[in-house]
């Protein structure tokens, strides 16, 4: 079994800077560099187009669905990756709709990324079938799924609060009264374990850039349940996805499994980037990562709490109901983290008043947890964040 100081050594992290910001965009990890410039050099560089074939570029996107799969519970060949995370929850939900084409419901609730919400108000939009999108509190999505519903859609972490939502659970509920889930694990996948297969979903996105750390712009993933992989219609009809790319027929054939759920031409420099990534996972067993978050989260609530009266918890206390990150609550919480930032302390802000800070534990420590707490107890006791420079908004927060 591989420990954490292994796994550390593995990221390129600056002198002189905490990172707590890896459920956002991950570090760079050493061997993308040498993999990458490896492709550029060794592949793009000599073999040009041969590439596809003789370096197996083709078959990245399942190859490397393969290995996210196993950090997600996946079945071997359910998940393929490319395109963006909206374009993913776009394919989902529209193949999630077609198989309860009687229903008219898309259940989600406000905890969910906003970005999922606007491609199902879109998707509503283009369809204009009489689909609705019901938005309920979290704590009030299990009560609300009923006969009614076609689709369960959500997000298993919330992106703000890290509060958990309980997928087995709630994909039972779901499949009890007929309806189709719909899994965003954006805040999930390399956080704490994930179990699709057992929970029995049907569909599941998520991007690669945060704790899977395969940079700005990281292809997504799709995860078709096997049982329902030969049957449903893929919404994006790319030809990627067809049963048979090279064949050039002029009407379009789903391609076998998941595989129908592929569009266009697969980033292959980002692929890479992301494989070598990946490598750190190798010999990491999720169930070590996950009491490793809990406990790194739960010293840093402890420690904040006891030095900063003055922020208010804004993520559930108890670790088996949140995800791999925590949020605390302060109005002027974008100054704050400002003031964090420049002292080398790198969380992030989430409007209107969340400072964000995500424990991965393949690179961050306890000292790291303590030596952050203790520049934030400095900030908040001496107002270090009262300052206008602060509070001058950038376009990234």
């Amino acid at each position: 079994m591989i420990s954490f100081d292994q796994t550390r050594s593995l990221f390129h992290l600056p002198q002189g800077v905490i990172y707590l910001d890896g459920n956002s965009l991950g570090p760079l990890p050493i061997a993308a560099k040498e993999r990458v410039a490896r492709l550029l050099s060794d592949e793009w560089g000599k073999m040009l187009i041969k590439g596809w074939n003789q370096a197996g570029w083709m078959m990245m996107p399942r190859k490397i669905g393969d290995r996210v799969g196993r950090l997600i519970g996946a079945e071997e060949g359910s998940v393929v990756m490319g395109d963006t995370l909206s374009i993913k929850v776009y394919q989902a939900l529209a193949s999630a709709l077609d198989l309860v084409p009687e229903r008219k419901v898309i259940l989600s609730d406000s905890g969910n990324f906003p970005s999922d919400l606007y491609i199902a108000q879109g998707l509503i939009g283009s369809l204009a079938r009489g689909h609705e999108l019901k938005i309920v509190e979290p704590e009030e999505v299990e009560a609300a799924i009923d006969e009614n519903v076609a689709v369960v859609m959500l997000t298993e972490v919330d992106y703000r609060t890290g509060r958990l939502h309980d997928m087995k659970a709630l994909t039972q509920k779901a499949h009890s009264v007929g309806a189709v889930t719909v899994w965003d694990l954006a805040h999930s996948a390399g956080a704490l374990p994930v179990d699709l297969a057992g929970a029995k979903a049907d569909f599941a996105v998520g991007c690669t850039y945060k704790y899977l750390n395969g940079g700005p712009g990281a292809p997504a993933f799709v995860y078709v349940s096997p049982r329902h992989a030969d049957t449903v219609r893929p919404a994006l009809s790319g030809w990627l996805g067809h049963d048979a790319p090279f064949a050039f027929d002029l009407d379009y054939r789903p391609g076998a499994g998941v595989d129908r759920m592929r569009v266009g031409t697969p980033p292959i420099i980002g692929l890479a980037a992301l494989d070598a990534a990946l490598d750190a996972w190798d010999g990491v067993d999720m169930q070590d990562v996950r009491r490793q978050s809990i406990k790194l989260c739960d010293l840093f609530v402890h420690e904040v709490e006891k030095r900063c009266p003055m922020l208010t918890l804004g993520s559930p206390r108890d670790g088996a109901k949140r995800g791999s990150q925590i949020s605390f609550l302060h109005e002027e919480g974008y100054a704050i983290m400002q003031a964090l930032i420049a002292r080398g302390v790198i969380g992030d802000f989430r409007a209107p008043n969340a400072i964000r800070f995500g424990f991965t534990p393949l690179y961050t420590s306890e000292a790291d947890v303590l030596a952050a707490v203790d520049i934030l107890a400095d900030i908040m006791q001496n107002r270090l964040w009262d300052t206008p420079e602060y509070k001058q908004k950038a376009l990234v927060t």
